[in-house]
């Protein structure tokens, strides 16, 4: 594919980065109130916590991690980094995908503890196991989140197969 030029790539790229950062910021948000919702004492302030979790779930985080996946294809295929050439590329790929994957399991849990705290307050220990791996989790997210914005950064060397033979010139042919 032939490289975007510079303002299309600027386009995709600043997209690309605002929805990872959205992405991010997001988590962050999500494991502040995953935090909040484990620790309150405050029946209001649980409830709260748990219901804002489901909406920030599923109408900002979902959508930043699919636009973010969307975004660095879009990306990788129009810039002279490509999606087979570079490991990092493919790392940051499989994380991203992976982690799109893990969220949309993850949203059951969020849904049912929404749920739960819609219907009544969460007692102190109801529920506690669930209550403890969404804090768990958000921290893990923010982590791996954390690692891809680094790869994005430091662009570690390591050409693929492909990568050095596309730098040679002989491009496998489509079969």
């Amino acid at each position: 594919m032939t490289p975007f030029p510079p303002r299309l790539r600027k386009l995709t790229l600043t997209l690309h980065v605002t929805s990872s950062v959205g992405w991010l910021g997001a988590v962050a948000a999500f494991l502040a109130l995953a935090a909040a919702g484990l620790t309150s004492s405050s029946p209001q302030t649980v409830r709260g916590a748990y219901l804002a979790m489901d909406v920030v779930g599923w109408y900002v985080i979902v959508p930043f991690s699919v636009a973010c996946l969307l975004t660095g294809l879009v990306q990788s295929l129009g810039t002279v980094w490509g999606l087979l050439r570079h490991y990092w590329v493919i790392a940051k790929l499989l994380i991203t995908v992976i982690a799109t994957l893990l969220l949309l399991v993850h949203m059951q849990p969020v849904g049912h503890l929404a749920d739960a705290a819609a219907r009544a307050a969460l007692a102190g220990g109801e529920l506690q196991g669930m209550r403890i791996q969404l804090v768990a989790d958000a921290a893990a997210a923010l982590l791996v989140l954390l690692a891809a914005a680094a790869l994005s950064v430091f662009k570690p060397r390591g050409v693929t197969r492909y990568g050095r033979r596309r730098q040679r010139g002989q491009d496998p042919q489509p079969r």
